[in-house]
């Protein structure tokens, strides 16, 4: 089975178990300020996924998009929500979510990929359904996710740890909550609303 899987643009590593996913609105960041950045960082489709140089791109990226460019239809309840039942439609199936959040224009998970799954299939089965019901609801067409996602196995305890922090922290770095229990579309979220389900 191969190890390296490309789409084209970057090469991906496959078969890990344990990769943080991040993917984003086609509005999100524009695509001529992603290849202006990989032309100034000299990334292209041959440079491996954890060249530090890559590193750079997504924490430019991260933080475009953490400002709130585009549309940012996540922020829409009724998109956010069909994202994250989304994602447990195959949990302990295909994979095992460990963390998710789910902010306006950008999703990151962390997942265990089950024996006989690929990230590659994970990604095309979230990625056409969302894209699909969501400009249904939107009452829409056209593209809805960028073409290129983001992953990266987790190499050790303290990158898994480093991961888990950087999920649950990304609503209150991009200024939408003061504490990540009031994000409602991620893990603490969805504790802290299921805590305050049973104490009614």
């Amino acid at each position: 089975m191969p190890i390296w899987h490309c789409r084209g643009k970057f090469p991906h590593r496959e078969y890990k178990l344990l990769q943080f996913i991040s993917y984003r609105l086609y509005d999100s960041v524009p695509q001529k300020v992603i290849e202006a950045w990989k032309e100034e960082l000299k990334v292209t489709e041959m440079t491996m996924s954890n060249d530090p140089r890559v590193e750079i791109l997504r924490k430019r990226i991260d933080k475009y998009e953490d400002a709130g460019y585009g549309q940012c239809f996540l922020q829409d309840p009724r998109i956010a929500s069909m994202i994250q039942e989304n994602l447990f439609h195959f949990n302990g199936v295909r994979y095992n979510v460990l963390n998710w959040c789910i902010m306006p224009n950008h999703v990151h998970v962390l997942i265990e990929v089950k024996e006989g799954w690929t990230l590659s299939t994970i990604m095309h089965g979230w990625r056409s359904y969302t894209a699909h019901q969501a400009n249904i609801i939107l009452g829409r067409t056209g593209d809805f996710w960028m073409d290129e996602y983001f992953d990266r196995y987790i190499r050790d305890e303290k990158h898994l740890e480093t991961v888990v922090n950087y999920i649950d922290n990304n609503p209150v770095k991009a200024g939408l909550v003061d504490e990540a229990h009031k994000w409602p579309w991620c893990r603490l979220g969805m504790q802290s609303a299921l805590m305050q389900e049973k104490q009614k």
